[in-house]
């Protein structure tokens, strides 16, 4: 398990802001632009035939949406949206709890879905077929079954590991899809958004700042820009007495550059973490191979969240590769830090 002490400014653990300031409509939601037109035409033609959307399953890493398309899905169908996540459901009777509020056309919503647990989702099974829940009530000769009737909703799964999930459960959803990161001037659009409705004033060039830093990651962006807001207002603060502070206040480019480089995170998005991984790779391992605990060892942390945490996106920037032998410093990685291949400074 991932210690429940990481939590990085970059990581994608969501706050209470990311939810006022989500979207509600399709229009309104910057991004995925491919799976929007897709799931326009879904919730269209369920629409025209008077019937719930098809299950649908969203898979990728945190912070892309998943929740959040869910929350819009429900509201274009007209209906509500139940949540809950794959570790809450520990017996029949949390599911059971949940379903029965459920009215026709809402969504349920299964956060970690493939986190939960293989009784669960044998209940899952005719819900999502057939709409009906069977509870098993009491034991031994005296157990008996009862069948519940359901109203049509669509049940909506968000993981990050899709091949966690299993066979049966994964053919069940008619909507596979995944969600990709986003562009910089995506994320700059919704920074921009974001700022408006916390009502921070904010530049254009600041915004793509921010989004040049954010992996690619909107609820990354979202948690930047309000470290960003914190150092605009003590700036503010601080030149009150100044006849031109209201305009200080404004966040420009340099006030968010005066942030992140606060926050350790430079231009290509990684901290002093991802920097920490580099280095012992090549300055202790020669650049690798090396494996996985021999890493966690040196940096005496644990060997999941190097994996779980770190290493995806050093993957994606070109940075670290992955043997059979163990983990190895691509030549991007020795350039990023300013070293040859001998290790030295350049």
């Amino acid at each position: 398990m991932i210690p429940n002490n990481i939590n990085r400014i970059i990581d994608g653990n969501q706050t209470p802001e990311d939810i006022t300031i989500r979207p509600k409509y399709l229009d309104e939601f910057t991004g995925q632009e491919k799976l929007k037109d897709k799931l326009r035409i879904y919730i269209a033609a369920a629409k025209a035939r008077g019937e719930p959307l098809d299950h649908i399953l969203f898979y990728g890493p945190p912070g892309l949406g998943k929740t959040t398309l869910a929350g819009i899905i429900a509201q274009e169908m007209g209906g509500q949206l139940r949540t809950t996540t794959g570790p809450a459901l520990e017996r029949a009777g949390d599911l059971a709890a949940i379903v029965s509020n459920i009215e026709r056309n809402d969504v349920l919503f299964i956060d970690e879905i493939h986190r939960m647990p293989a009784q669960i989702e044998e209940i899952l099974y005719p819900a999502m077929e057939d709409f009906m829940l069977h509870i098993v009530v009491g034991k031994g000769p005296l157990a008996r079954t009862i069948a519940l009737n359901l109203p049509k909703f669509t049940l909506c799964g968000a993981t990050t590991r899709l091949g966690l999930l299993t066979s049966p459960l994964r053919a069940r959803f008619g909507i596979v899809e995944q969600l990709s990161l986003y562009t910089h001037e995506e994320l700059s659009q919704i920074i921009l958004r974001a700022a408006d409705v916390l009502n921070v004033k904010i530049t254009q060039a600041a915004g793509l700042e921010i989004a040049k830093r954010s992996r690619g990651t909107p609820r990354v962006a979202l948690r930047l820009l309000r470290r960003v807001r914190d150092v605009a207002q003590v700036q503010s603060m601080q030149e009150e007495s100044d006849s031109d502070s209201e305009s200080r206040s404004i966040v420009d480019e340099f006030i968010a550059v005066r942030a992140m480089n606060m926050l350790d995170i430079d231009s290509e998005g990684l901290d002093e973490g991802d920097r920490k991984i580099l280095r012992t790779i090549i300055d202790l391992f020669n650049g690798g191979p090396v494996g996985l605990g021999t890493i966690a060892a040196a940096l005496n942390e644990d060997s999941q969240t190097i994996e779980d945490i770190y290493e995806p996106y050093l993957i994606q920037k070109g940075l670290i590769e992955r043997t059979p032998r163990g983990r190895k410093a691509t030549p991007n990685a020795y350039i990023y830090l300013g070293r040859n291949y001998e290790g030295e400074k350049i």
